[in-house]
C-alpha cells in the first residue's frame, strides 16, 4: 500500500550493468525492482522470485509494499504473467490500480501461498480469493 504518491522517472534508473537480459536474466537481477503501474505510481518493490520447480516455471514475484525500511510491508503473491519487464525504467510494470492494494491482506511471511493472488487483478473482493493472498497454503 503504498503511502505517498510516488512515480518513477528515467531519471531514477541506475545504468544498465550488461548481462545477457533481457530475455534472460538471474531472479537476483530482478529482484529489488520497482512495481509501478501505467499511471506511474509505485506500487511496491518485487523482493522475491518464486519458482514452480516441478513444472520449471515462475510460479509468482513477492511485492513488498507499504512499509518503511522494510518494518511493516505487506507482501502480495503477483502473477507473473500480469507483470512486465520495463528495461528502459528498469521496473516491472503492472496494470492496477495502487489503490487495489490498500485494502488488499496481503500474506504473512510465515505462511507463503502456493500460487499467485489473481483477485488483486480483478475487481472482484480480494477477501473472496483470500486462500491465496493470506497464505492459508502453505508452500
Amino acid at each position: 500500500m503504498p503511502t505517498e504518491t510516488s512515480t518513477l522517472s528515467p531519471m531514477d534508473v541506475d545504468e544498465p550493468n550488461g548481462g545477457p537480459g533481457p530475455r534472460l536474466m538471474t531472479a537476483s537481477t530482478l529482484t529489488g525492482d520497482k512495481v509501478v503501474n501505467y499511471s506511474g505510481d509505485i506500487l511496491g518493490e518485487v523482493v522475491e522470485i518464486m519458482l514452480d520447480v516441478p513444472r520449471g516455471r515462475v510460479a509468482y514475484a513477492v511485492m513488498a509494499s507499504g512499509g518503511f525500511l522494510g518494518i511493516g510491508d505487506k507482501l502480495f503473491a503477483l502473477p507473473w504473467s500480469a507483470l512486465s519487464l520495463d528495461t528502459d525504467y528498469k521496473c516491472f510494470r503492472m496494470d492496477v490500480e495502487a489503490s487495489r492494494f490498500d485494502k488488499a491482506p496481503g500474506f504473512d511471511k510465515a505462511h507463503w501461498p502456493s500460487s499467485a493472488d489473481f483477485d488483486l487483478l480483478t475487481n472482484r473482493s480480494t477477501t473472496t480469493g483470500a486462500h491465496a493472498a493470506t497464505g492459508s497454503r502453505d508452500r
